[in-house]
C-alpha cells in the first residue's frame, strides 16, 4: 500500500477541522511545530527507560510446598528444576554446535600480541581443529569407557578452549590444571584421576609435569605442548617413558585418522574439576554436561529480560514533510510494542528493546578457565553464537586488552572490584573533585534504585567516560561471584560504569552459581534468588544459634547444577551431600523479605577459644575490611588461646593520606614498621567492630601489619582469591607467637 493510501485508509473524520486548521496557518508556524514535534518524538525516544523486571521485586523466591522451608526462583511456573533453556542444546558439545549455526560460522576465538590487534578463528576453524585433536586423543587410545581422562595444563587462550571442545567431541573428560596447585597436588591429581595425556601451553609447564612424575610409577604418557619446544625437553620426557608431540603434531594425526564424533548425553561426566581448596589435598568434582547445561540456562533464564522485545513507548514517523501534520493517529503494534505514529521530517523507526546476547557479544577471558565461574560465562556467550577474546595471559596488560577488544561482557571477582573503587577515589585527590564525584555518583544511583542504567547522562560525559572507556567503551553486562564485594563498592560502579551489573553466588559443587541478583534489582548488599535451576534451603547451624524457623541457617542446594561428587572419594563426597541429595555449602545465609538471599557467616571456619566461645573469623574479617587503610586482613585464633590477633596489609594508596591526617608520614615500609600507626589501624578496626555488634571476644587483642598483599602467586590466596586459611597461618606463624607472647606478657 502506497503512503498516500495509507493515510486514506487511516483517516479519521473527526480530526478534518483540525486538518484544514493546520493548513492554514503561516509556513513558519508549521516549521516550528514541525521542529518541536521533532524534538518532542527523539526525547521521548531516547529518554531513559527503566528496566522492567521479570517479576515482582518484592518477591523473588516462594517456599517450595513440603519442602522444610526450601526455596526457588519466582521465574519457575512450578516447583520444578529448570534442566535446559534450547531444546537442541542439552550438552556442552550442542551448545557449540548451536553456536556455530547461529553465528552463521562467525568469528569465536580471538587472541593478540603485544601491540596487536586481536586475530580470530571462525566457529568451523575451531570445530575441525577440536575433531582433529579429538580424533587423534582417540587413535592414541582413550575412549569414553576406557582411559578418557584428558588433563589441561595452560592459561587462558584458543587452544585452551579448542582442547576442552575435543573431549566433548567424542565424550571425553577435560580435567583442567593450574600452577597455583603446586607439584604435590599436581602429581596428586595425576594419580588420582589416572591421567595419560596432558595437553600444555608451553615447555615450562611440560617440565612441571615430568618433576611431578619424577623418580616414581605414574600413568602419563604423552605431553602435547601449544608452543614451540626443544629436543633436550623430548630427551628428558622420553627417559621417563613420555612422548612430547606439538598440538599441530596432535592435529594433523587426528586429521590422517579422523573419527566421526561421539557426542556425549547430558548425564556423562564433562570434566573433573579439582577444587584448590583452603585446606587439605584437592578434591575432584565431577561436572556433568546436564549440571553445566542447567546452570548455563538458568543464567539465561534469569536475563531473558534482555532476551525479547518488551511493551514499550515507541515513536514511529513515516508521514513525509509535504503533509505536515495530515494525520495524527494512534495504531497497535502487531509485535509486543505500543508505537504511537507521529509524523517528522524524515522516516524514522525507533524502537527501544532491551539486545539479547547474541553473536555481536564479545567476552573477555581472563579469570581462570580451570574454574567454574569462567567455564559457566563462556558456555552462555558459545551458545548464542558470541565471540571470546582472551587476554595476553599478563594481568597487569589487562587494561590494554580490554581497550583493544572492546568486550560487551565482562566477568569480574571482588579483588578487581575493589582495585578499581580504590583507583578512582584516589584520584579524586582534591575537596572539590572528591565533592564531584560524590555528588555524581549519588545522581546515577539515585536512577539505579528507579531501574534505570545508563551511560549516557550528564554526569557519565562528565565524571565518568574515562573509567567506562578504560574497559573498552562497550561493556553492557557485568558479573561479580567468587567472594563476598562490598555494597558500597557494588552500588557505586554499578552508578559508574552504567551497565548491568549481577551479583552471584555458588561454589564449584553447584557448577558454579545457585543464587544470582536479577534484572531491575540493582540493591546490594545480597546474592539475588535462587537460579531456576535449583531449590536453596537454610538448615539449622544451632552451635552458631542460627536457626531455619528465622530464616537462618547453612545454604544447602539441591537441583541438576549439584555435582556427581569427588572423584575416587565417598568419604569427602558424603560430607558434602547427605542423603536427600542437598549439598551443603558451608555458608551461613539469611533470607530477607523480598526472598533473596544473604551470605551472613560461614561455618566451615569456625573455631572455639579457650573460653569455648565460637568464632567466624570471615565475618569479622568483612567487617574490618572496611577500615580506609586496610587492604587484607587475617584474623587468627584457635582453642588453645583467649582472644584474637590478626595480620592486616595496609592499603598503599590510602594509608599515606590517612596517616597524614594523624601526623604520621614516611614512606610505605616505614609506616607499616611505625607502632604509632599500628595502634591508630587498630583502635580503627576494633570501632569498626563495635559498630558492627562485634562481642568483646570477637575483636582482635592485637595486630601486626605486613606489606606485601596476600596473592594467588605468594601461595596465599586460591585462584578465585579466598584465603587459604591453613597457608596464612602456617606463613604468618612467628607474627602470631609474638603477638600471643606479647599479650601475656
Amino acid at each position: 500500500m502506497q503512503a498516500q493510501d495509507l493515510i486514506r485508509h487511516l483517516r479519521i473524520p473527526e480530526l478534518d477541522d483540525l486538518r484544514q486548521y493546520v493548513r492554514s496557518l503561516p509556513t513558519n508556524t508549521l516549521m516550528g511545530m514541525g521542529a518541536f514535534a521533532a524534538i518532542t518524538t527523539y526525547w521521548l525516544a531516547t529518554r531513559p527507560k527503566a528496566l522492567k523486571p521479570p517479576c515482582d521485586l518484592a518477591m523473588q523466591s516462594v517456599e517450595v510446598q513440603g519442602s522444610g522451608y526450601a526455596r526457588r526462583s519466582i521465574l519457575q511456573d512450578s516447583d520444578t528444576y529448570m534442566t535446559y533453556y534450547y531444546k537442541d542444546a542439552q550438552t556442552m558439545y550442542e551448545f557449540f554446535l548451536r553456536g556455530l549455526q547461529v553465528s552463521n560460522n562467525g568469528p569465536c576465538l580471538g587472541s593478540r600480541q603485544p601491540d596487536k590487534p586481536y586475530k580470530w578463528l571462525s566457529y568451523k576453524e575451531v570445530a575441525d581443529r577440536a575433531e582433529f585433536a579429538g580424533s587423534a586423543l582417540l587413535h592414541r587410545g582413550h575412549s569414553q569407557t576406557g582411559d578418557k581422562y584428558i588433563g589441561i595444563f595452560a592459561q587462558n587462550r584458543p587452544e585452551w578452549t579448542i582442547s576442552e571442545l575435543a573431549c566433548y567431541t567424542y565424550s571425553l573428560v577435560a580435567v583442567p590444571l593450574y600452577d597455583t596447585l603446586g607439584t604435590e597436588a599436581i602429581s596428586y591429581i595425576i594419580d588420582k584421576a589416572t591421567i595419560a595425556t596432558v595437553i600444555c601451553d608451553i615447555a615450562d609447564k611440560a617440565r612441571l609435569i615430568l618433576d611431578c612424575v619424577s623418580g616414581r610409577k605414574h600413568s602419563i604418557t604423552t605431553i602435547v605442548i601449544m608452543e614451540n619446544f626443544d629436543s633436550e625437553l623430548t630427551a628428558q620426557a622420553q627417559q621417563k617413558g613420555i612422548e612430547i608431540l606439538s598440538l599441530k603434531e596432535l592435529e594433523a594425526i587426528g586429521k590422517a585418522n579422523y573419527k566421526t564424533p561421539i557426542p556425549p548425553k547430558p548425564e556423562d561426566l564433562a570434566l573433573i574439576c579439582f577444587t584448590s581448596g583452603t585446606t587439605g589435598s584437592p578434591k575432584g568434582a565431577m561436572i556433568t554436561h546436564g549440571n553445566v547445561v542447567s546452570n548455563c540456562s538458568a543464567f539465561i533464564k534469569v536475563t531473558e529480560g534482555l532476551l525479547k522485545p518488551s511493551p514499550q513507548d515507541v515513536l514511529i514517523s513515516f508521514l513525509p514533510l509535504a503533509h505536515m501534520f495530515e494525520r495524527v493517529v494512534e495504531v497497535r503494534c502487531i509485535t509486543h510494542c505500543t508505537c504511537v505514529c507521529v509524523c517528522v521530517c524524515v522516516c524514522v523507526c525507533v524502537l527501544q528493546v532491551h539486545c539479547m546476547l547474541n553473536q555481536t557479544d564479545i567476552h573477555i577471558s581472563y579469570l581462570p578457565l580451570a574454574h567454574m565461574f569462567e567455564r559457566v560465562v563462556a558456555g552462555v556467550l558459545l551458545v548464542h553464537g558470541a565471540r571470546i577474546g582472551y587476554f595476553q595471559g599478563d594481568i597487569r596488560l589487562l587494561m590494554d586488552d580490554l581497550k583493544t577488544l572492546k568486550p560487551t561482557i565482562f566477568p569480574v571477582v571482588p579483588r578487581l572490584l575493589n582495585r578499581m573503587f580504590d583507583k578512582i577515589f584516589g584520584q579524586a585527590n582534591t575537596p572539590l573533585k572528591r565533592w564531584l564525584l560524590d555528588f555524581a555518583s549519588s545522581r546515577k544511583e539515585a536512577e539505579l534504585k528507579s531501574g534505570v542504567v545508563r551511560k549516557d547522562s550528564m554526569w557519565d560525559k562528565l565524571i565518568f567516560s574515562k573509567v567506562q572507556a578504560s574497559l573498552g567503551g562497550c561493556v553492557r553486562l557485568m558479573i561479580t561471584g567468587a567472594a563476598p564485594v562490598s555494597p558500597t563498592v557494588l552500588t557505586f560502579l554499578r552508578a559508574a560504569l552504567g551497565c548491568q551489573f549481577y551479583e552471584g553466588y555458588g561454589q564449584t559443587e553447584c557448577t558454579a552459581g545457585c543464587t544470582m541478583s536479577l534484572p531491575g534489582d540493582w540493591t546490594a548488599g545480597h546474592v539475588g534468588a535462587p537460579l531456576p535451576c535449583n531449590f536453596v534451603k537454610l538448615v539449622d547451624v544451632a552451635e552458631m544459634n542460627y536457626f531455619a524457623a528465622n530464616g537462618e541457617g547453612e545454604v544447602c542446594v539441591k537441583g541438576p547444577n549439584v555435582f556427581q561428587g569427588y572423584l575416587k572419594d565417598p568419604e569427602r563426597t558424603s560430607e558434602a551431600i547427605d542423603k536427600d541429595s542437598w549439598l551443603h555449602t558451608g555458608d551461613v545465609g539469611k533470607w530477607l523479605p523480598n526472598g533473596t538471599l544473604k551470605i551472613i557467616d560461614r561455618k566451615k571456619h569456625i573455631f572455639k577459644l579457650a573460653q569455648g566461645e565460637y568464632i567466624a573469623p570471615e565475618k569479622i574479617e568483612n567487617i574490618y575490611i572496611h577500615s580506609d587503610p586496610v587492604a587484607q586482613v587475617f584474623v587468627h585464633g584457635d582453642s588453645l588461646q583467649a582472644c584474637l590477633v590478626g595480620i592486616l596489609v595496609p592499603d598503599p594508596d590510602f594509608l599515606p593520606g590517612w596517616a597524614k591526617k594523624r601526623g604520621i608520614e614516611g614512606s610505605y615500609t616505614e609506616m607499616c614498621k611505625s607502632k604509632e600507626l599500628k595502634n591508630a589501624i587498630l583502635e580503627d578496626i576494633i570501632r569498626l567492630g563495635k559498630e558492627a555488634g562485634l562481642k568483646s571476644f570477637e575483636q582482635v587483642r592485637d595486630i601486626a601489619l605486613h606489606m606485601e598483599m596476600f596473592s594467588v602467586q605468594n601461595g596465599l590466596l586460591t585462584p578465585t582469591l579466598k584465603a587459604k586459611r591453613t597457608e596464612l597461618r602456617n606463613h604468618f606463624r612467628q607474627q602470631i607467637d609474638q603477638l600471643y607472647a606479647k599479650i601475656k606478657m
